[in-house]
């Protein structure tokens, strides 16, 4: 079995459980935020919208310098709009994860700002680290905003106090 078949149903999960949770932003609050060192939500939750994207670039490039202003931060403009652009990169970057070999995985790959390095390592590591816990790192961030907004937290990885997993 190929690495990329072992890692398709966690992308499949991780992205399922994203699109529930980005569904349930309330887009009348981008400017909210629990602190003033926050995020606000409308970035946040465009942030995460955007993440695949990301990913691909991990998966079909060697590195990213963000020097280079390649990568332009998305707007939320309703749940749904997110929810759209969370499908539509996570379906370029499944399909770029089902293809990619697996002599691919051990090649280096670099994040950057200029001279200025973020990150270097693997393609595995960097799809993990800096895609995938990135991911789900900004996720647990909106269930946070969720829960101050009086918003139903999804059940993820087992029951939120709003909902159960169903038995």
């Amino acid at each position: 079995m190929h690495i990329s078949e072992f890692l398709l149903p966690e992308f499949d999960l991780e992205i399922k459980n994203t699109k529930i949770t980005l569904e349930r932003v309330p887009a009348d609050k981008p400017d909210f935020a629990p602190h003033p060192k926050s995020t606000p939500l409308g970035r946040l939750a465009a942030h995460v919208a955007q993440l695949p994207s990301f990913g691909l670039t991990i998966l079909t490039t060697p590195e990213l310098d963000f020097a280079k202003g390649s990568m332009k931060p998305a707007k939320m403009e309703s749940a749904a709009q997110l929810a759209a652009l969370l499908e539509e990169g996570a379906a370029k970057t499944r399909s770029a994860l089902s293809a990619l070999p697996d002599d691919a995985w051990n090649e280096d790959w670099k994040l950057s700002m200029g001279d200025k390095k973020i990150f270097e390592g693997s393609r595995f590591l960097s799809y993990r680290e800096m895609f995938l816990n990135h991911l789900v790192h900004h996720r647990a961030q909106l269930g946070i905003y969720l829960r101050l907004n009086d918003i139903k937290v999804p059940a993820i990885y087992g029951p939120s106090a709003d909902e159960t997993l169903g038995f």
